[in-house]
This record gives structure tokens, sequence and C-alpha cells, in this order.
């Protein structure tokens, strides 16, 4: 499975390290020298080293050695190959491709919806969550709002506080 873990930014310098924005809490282990990326448009390239400049992550690929060459990378997305099964190291963290399907439970174990995407906001991630009639609901993936989160039997349980929901789920009873 290709999990999304990086976008090409502009050049730095003229010898063919570019800048990267990472989409990964694991960078150093997803850009490790040696590690084999894929850009969206299927072209494979071999991470050489990388370093923090500025508080900006910077990417050297095996065979790129010039400003004009890395230019031509700008915009494209970098994707790993995964195994699905491979868990975070930490138990409370999860692969954005691991939530993503998973069914929502209320209290009571009543479905609620499925999980379509995970938002990462500045403040703290959001659950998109399609609820069964279509509505989209965005829960805080925070431990007091989503309790329980079970990749292998496929849901994730949440406990909202009184309101998050009501005005979405009245909306379904409306029939809006």
């Amino acid at each position: 499975m290709l999990l999304v873990v990086g976008r090409i930014g502009r050049a730095h310098g003229v010898r063919g390290d570019v800048f990267v924005e990472p989409f990964t809490d694991e960078p150093d282990q997803r850009f490790a020298p040696d590690s084999v990326l894929v850009t969206d448009d299927g072209q494979t390239l071999t991470v050489e080293f990388t370093k923090w400049h500025s508080s900006k992550f910077i990417v050297h690929f095996v065979g790129i050695n010039d400003r004009t060459a890395v230019e031509a990378l700008r915009n494209k997305s970098l994707q790993v190959d995964v195994d699905p099964s491979v868990l975070p190291d930490d138990p409370d963290e999860f692969y954005d491709h691991q939530l993503i399907g998973l069914r929502v439970l209320d209290q009571q174990s009543v479905q609620v919806g499925v999980v379509t995407d995970v938002l990462h906001l500045p403040s703290q991630d959001l659950l998109s969550v399609t609820s069964n009639s279509g509505t989209e609901l965005l829960i805080p993936f925070v431990a007091e709002i989503v309790p329980t989160v079970n990749v292998a039997q496929g849901f994730v349980t949440i406990t909202p506080p009184n309101g998050l929901l009501d005005e979405a789920l009245a909306d379904e009873v409306r029939g809006e």
C-alpha cells in the first residue's frame, strides 16, 4: 500500500538539495538514507541524505545533483510502500490509512458512520466521519472523545460531549 509521506518543494542551493514538506510524524524513518520513494507520477527516488535547516526539512536524492533536475520534481507527492498491518511503536498512534474506513460507534455500540479522512490541523487532529445518512461529522481525535480505536476489529468508539453531534444528527432526522 502506498502512503503519502511528503511533498517536494523548492530547490535549496545548486547541488540538487530540495525542501520537502513531510506529511509524517516519522520523517527520519521514512526519509532515511537508501529509502525508496515513489512520486505521484510513478518516478522512483532514493534518498541519499537528509538534514534540517532553519526548521525546514531538506532531502537529497541519489543521482539528482543540480538545481534544474530537482526543480523538475517540485510539487510532486512522495509516497512509500508500507505494510498496512504495521502499527507505529506508540500504541496511541495510528497511521491515517489505518483509520480511514473504520466504523464509528457511539457509547451504546450503535454505528454513527465511517471515518473517511483524518484532518491534521494546527491545534488538533479531526476525524472526518460520513454519517449513516451522508452528513459529514468532524470529531476531535482526542482520547476523551475517541477513547477506543480498534484497528483489528475495524471500529472506533466515540463519547462526544453534549452538543457536538446534536446539530448534525438533527439535520439527519429532518432530512437535510
